[in-house]
């Protein structure tokens, strides 16, 4: 692997009784060359500490980080071949977009021609053409964070990193950015780490994620597994919307597990350390169940409706099912009313037993 973690603990001063306070603890991965990889979770999860560890802008209280088989912890950060795009942009006010984005290729001393030349190519790439002489203050958000973005690959980083760079703009330009981005990495090849506490933007952007959860890896996967097989309830209920049933298992078998909530018998996806008689969890998203029609009459739930809430596209749906209430997204429709009784169709393929935390 590329770039790798090995055993990372970094210790910091508690406040007050605290102590000593592991802000990323024995943390270890391996990232790809060429990877676009994020690291997601709530604020104080160690995400943007471990940032900082790879930039060198903090050092690691045990543990090694290798680039490409070089050990990284001793060497200063400007000696590293990464470059970072940070959330404030940090574009200098005084220099122009050309300028700020030659800044780091004056500091490595290189020829005038080869600065135009690699300027005036990463300027097309970003969507800067024509803004050379343009000031900071003259910029929009989404265009100074272009020159920020610019002035980090102009220098050809072996490591690019993000520091939450598109919590600053706009939804809608987020999400415009958030494509942009995602397609320059792809075209250059180069290996990003991302930090980031929006959900959506790591589903969007990344080839692998790292839920962070007290300094400690809560989960590693594709978009697609940590969405759709969360291991634990934390994960479940960090990333996109989550229902949790208590649940009893009675028997596994052919990869499915029998169970009691309550008193309806359902059929669920096992997972490979799930076992007979252990108390659980069933995980359903809320799209995924469906409100059943009466002649179903195979994994059925029977609630009744306390609040129904116009989407748009969807409505909202809150249904208590014995003591749990749980959240049901339908497709536009016949608009059912608070009190109204309903009766749920639980997919198997669609559910999933995690443990009770």
């Amino acid at each position: 692997m590329y770039l790798t973690l090995d055993h990372i603990t970094k210790k910091f001063p508690g406040r007050g009784q605290e102590g000593i306070v592991a802000a990323v603890d024995d943390l270890s991965l391996e990232i790809g060359k060429g990877e676009f990889f994020t690291f997601l979770g709530p604020s104080g999860c160690g995400k943007t500490t471990t940032l900082r560890l790879i930039a060198g802008f903090e050092f690691p209280t045990s543990g090694h980080i290798l680039l490409d088989g070089a050990q990284l912890e001793q060497v200063p950060p400007n000696k590293r071949d990464m470059a970072m795009v940070f959330q404030s942009y940090a574009i200098f006010p005084h220099l122009s977009v050309f300028e700020n984005i030659a800044y780091g290729l004056r500091i490595k001393k290189l020829p005038s021609d080869e600065i135009r030349r690699r300027v005036g190519q990463i300027m097309a790439q970003t969507k800067l053409d024509g803004l050379e002489n343009r000031m900071p203050n003259q910029m929009s958000g989404g265009q100074q964070q272009r020159v920020s973005l610019a002035r980090a690959l102009v220098i050809e980083p072996k490591v690019l990193l993000f520091d939450e760079p598109l919590s600053n703009l706009d939804a809608k330009l987020r999400e415009e950015m958030r494509f942009e981005i995602r397609d320059l990495q792809h075209r250059l090849n180069i290996t990003s780490i991302y930090v980031t506490h929006d959900q959506e933007e790591a589903l969007a952007l990344s080839d692998r994620i790292a839920i962070m959860n007290k300094g400690k890896l809560a989960q590693l996967g594709t978009p697609e597994e940590i969405y759709e097989r969360p291991r634990s309830k934390f994960v479940a209920d960090f990333i996109g919307l989550a229902n949790f049933l208590p649940a009893q298992v009675q028997t596994i078998q052919d990869g499915r597990a029998f169970v009691r909530v309550g008193a309806h018998s359902l059929q669920v996806t096992a997972l490979p350390n799930n076992t007979a008689g252990q108390a659980a969890l069933i995980f359903v998203r809320p799209g995924d169940l469906e409100i059943a029609a009466e002649t179903e009459r195979e994994n059925i739930l029977e609630g009744k409706i306390i609040k129904a809430t116009y989407l748009g596209e969807k409505i909202d749906y809150r249904v208590r099912v014995d003591e749990t209430e749980l959240r049901v997204q339908a497709a536009k429709g016949a608009r059912r009313a608070a009190g109204e009784a309903v009766r749920l169709y639980l997919p198997p393929e669609r559910a999933h037993l995690i443990d009770a935390e």
